[in-house]
């Protein structure tokens, strides 16, 4: 696939706005997603919260998140995410992956991952700021939210924004995105709330899924790393790795050729006579 960087001015780049204000916790777009992407039905419980699962799974994408936080002195009130990938522009996890075609980022922003190339290793769930990639013991694969690369490709919304009732999901350009997020902001700010923020974190470039945050200044209680950044870690290691792989193979050749300018091929009769 060709990668976002080279194609930036050839053709649309998209975004999804999530307006947490908005958000009723129904969790229609937990079933959007799962119905659309055909991904299996996992068992739910009852562990004291609202949410429908503990968390992401390689067959639950989607996750509506809820933490309940102190509000004022006598207050608590549940601070919503609906948790997935955010579709970064410098994916940490595309940085990481060692296989070739196993993670690609198209023109129009979207990161998908190919489950064929997939070699299980893992190094885009270390790379990955928000801990979104979830791995597979069954397929030895990893796999996370496509942003419906199918549904966007013949023109249509993704499945969880086609869903929300209440549209707090919304998509369109990412330029038309920002805008709207501006006034989205400026509109919570006249409502009282003073620290109403766009989460649009640069240092993974921006996101192709952001978040109108009502407390901008309560990130963590979001479950949102405050400076996330495509961690160089992975990379650091797997180019360690490839180096002493590199070395041992080396050294496994040059032991062969040694052997055989010493010594010759071995015949069938020495063989057997080693045998013997």
């Amino acid at each position: 696939m060709i990668p976002l960087s080279s194609l930036r001015s050839s053709g649309p780049v998209y975004s999804k706005l999530v307006d947490i204000s908005k958000c009723i916790g129904c969790k229609g777009c937990e079933v959007a997603c799962k119905e659309w992407n055909d991904l299996k039905v996992e068992q739910t419980v009852n562990f004291g919260s609202m949410q429908s699962h503990r968390d992401l799974t390689s067959n639950t994408w989607l996750l509506m998140r809820f933490n309940e936080v102190a509000v004022g002195d006598d207050d608590v009130d549940w601070l919503i995410k609906k948790d997935a990938c955010l579709h970064c522009e410098d994916p940490g996890c595309l940085f990481a992956c060692p296989a070739p075609g196993a993670i690609v980022q198209y023109q129009n922003g979207i990161v998908d991952f190919n489950q064929d190339q997939c070699i299980g290793c893992q190094y885009c769930v270390s790379g990955c700021p928000f801990d979104i990639p979830r791995f597979d013991k069954e397929s030895k694969t990893v796999a996370k939210c496509n942003m419906c690369i199918d549904r966007v490709e013949a023109g249509l919304e993704p499945a969880c924004v086609k869903t929300c009732p209440t549209n707090a999901i919304q998509w369109g350009l990412k330029e038309d995105m920002l805008a709207l997020a501006d006034k989205k902001v400026a509109t919570m700010q006249r409502r009282g709330f003073e620290h109403a923020a766009l989460y649009n974190p640069g240092g993974v470039g921006g996101t192709h899924m952001m978040y109108v945050v009502p407390h901008g200044d309560r990130l963590e209680d979001y479950s949102l790393p405050a400076h996330p950044v495509a961690s160089p870690t992975p990379l650091s290691g797997l180019n360690v790795l490839q180096r002493v792989g590199s070395y041992l193979f080396g050294f496994g050749v040059l032991s062969a050729l040694g052997h055989l300018l010493a010594f010759g091929p071995e015949s069938a009769e020495d063989s057997e006579g080693a045998d013997a």
